[in-house]
């Protein structure tokens, strides 16, 4: 299970990174083409230093990577990690599938009276 191979903390820092629109939009920008915290900031309603900190969420989690070109960092998408939160999703999707198929097995089966009829001393 992929799960099972990563650290609950770093499964967490993953969705917790994700949750949020701008860091998405951050992932989603830096996949196309790396980009500078300073180009990145001229995208968004907010501070230099608020995009450096969705940044670095980002990278605390793993999906980004910063490489320095000269004066800049340049803020990359990293598939791998991106890859793997799919693989966790996709877990957790199956899980949740196979709960609903035994809830629905159970929901669909013939009352066996024998076993469900009216119990004694009640009445109905």
């Amino acid at each position: 299970m992929v799960v099972d191979r990563i650290r609950e903390d770093a499964v967490d820092e993953l969705f917790h990174a994700l949750a949020d629109a701008t860091r998405r939009d951050i992932l989603h920008r830096c996949a196309r083409t790396a980009a500078s915290v300073s180009r990145l900031a001229e995208a968004y309603p907010m501070s230099f230093a608020a995009v450096q900190k969705h940044v670095a969420v980002l990278e605390r989690a793993g999906l980004v990577r910063k490489e320095r070109r000269g004066r800049e960092q340049l803020v990359h998408t990293d598939p791998d990690a991106i890859d793997t939160a799919r693989r966790v999703l996709d877990q957790l999707e199956g899980a949740w599938r196979e709960r609903v198929d035994r809830m629905s097995a159970l929901l669909t089966e013939e009352p066996d009276p024998a076993r469900n009829g009216p119990r004694k001393g009640r009445q109905r």
